[in-house]
C-alpha cells in the first residue's frame, strides 16, 4: 500500500505510542477546561462521558483485529467531525492550539490504522463493527445555552480520551500476544525462543505445536 512501510511490530509500536499520547487528558481536555472556565470541583464532576457514546473497553477487546481497526478508524472519523463542530461553535482557531494538534494526531493514527489493516489483509477475520449507540457526535444545538454547550464539549472530550485509553490497552495486548485472536479465549503466554510441545497421535510421529503434520 502506498505510503505504508515498516514491519508489523514497528507499526504496532507507533500505534501504541500514538494511543498513549492521545489518552493523556493534558493534551486536550485539560486545556479546554481551563479555557472554558470549567475548572471547579462541581463542574469537573459533571464532565463525564455520555454512556454509549464511545465503544467500551470490553467491547473493543472482544473484536477481531480487523474489526477492531475498522471500529477505531470509524470512531476517530466521527471524533474529527466533533472537534470541527467544537471549534466552530465554541472556539476560534487561535483559541486552543491543542485542538489543531489533536486533529493532526488523530489523522496520523488513522493513517497507521490503514497501513495495519493492509498488513492484516490476508487474515480470514470478518469485519464486525461494534455497536456504539448514537456514536460520538457532538450535538451543539441552538437549544443549548453557552454553559450547556461548554459542558457537552467537556463530556465529549472526556469520552474521547477514555476511548483512546481503551484503544491503547488493546494495542498493548497485541504486543504481548501477537498471535492471539481478539475473539478467542486467552491462551498460555508465548515464551521467548521456540517452544515445542509434542503431540502424540496413533500411528504418527510427534508433531511440534503450531505446525501441521505432513
Amino acid at each position: 500500500m502506498r505510503g505504508c512501510s515498516g514491519p508489523y511490530q514497528q507499526l504496532l509500536s507507533q500505534l501504541q505510542r500514538q494511543a498513549n499520547l492521545t489518552e493523556d487528558t493534558s493534551s486536550l481536555l485539560e486545556p479546554y477546561i481551563q479555557h472554558q472556565n470549567l475548572d471547579t470541583p462541581i463542574l469537573r464532576g459533571s464532565c463525564t462521558e455520555h454512556p454509549g457514546a464511545f465503544p467500551s473497553n470490553d467491547a473493543l477487546r472482544g473484536l477481531s483485529k480487523r474489526s477492531f481497526l475498522w471500529t477505531v478508524n470509524a470512531t476517530l472519523g466521527r471524533v474529527l467531525k466533533g472537534l470541527v463542530t467544537l471549534q466552530k461553535q465554541l472556539l476560534k482557531p487561535q483559541d486552543l492550539e491543542e485542538l489543531e494538534t489533536a486533529k493532526r494526531n488523530i489523522q496520523g493514527i488513522r493513517n497507521n490504522i490503514h497501513c495495519m489493516s493492509w498488513l492484516l489483509n490476508g487474515s480470514s477475520d470478518t469485519v464486525e463493527p461494534v455497536p456504539t449507540g448514537p456514536g460520538p457526535w457532538l450535538q451543539l444545538t441552538s437549544a443549548l445555552d453557552v454553559f450547556q454547550a461548554k459542558l457537552e464539549g467537556c463530556r465529549f472530550l472526556r469520552g474521547y480520551h477514555r476511548f483512546m485509553g481503551s484503544v491503547g490497552w488493546v494495542f498493548r495486548e497485541w504486543g504481548e500476544s501477537p498471535s492471539r485472536s481478539r475473539r478467542h479465549s486467552p491462551r498460555r503466554a508465548l515464551h521467548k525462543g521456540v517452544l515445542k510441545t509434542k503431540i502424540f497421535r496413533r500411528g504418527k510421529r510427534p508433531v511440534p505445536r503450531g505446525h501441521l503434520p505432513w
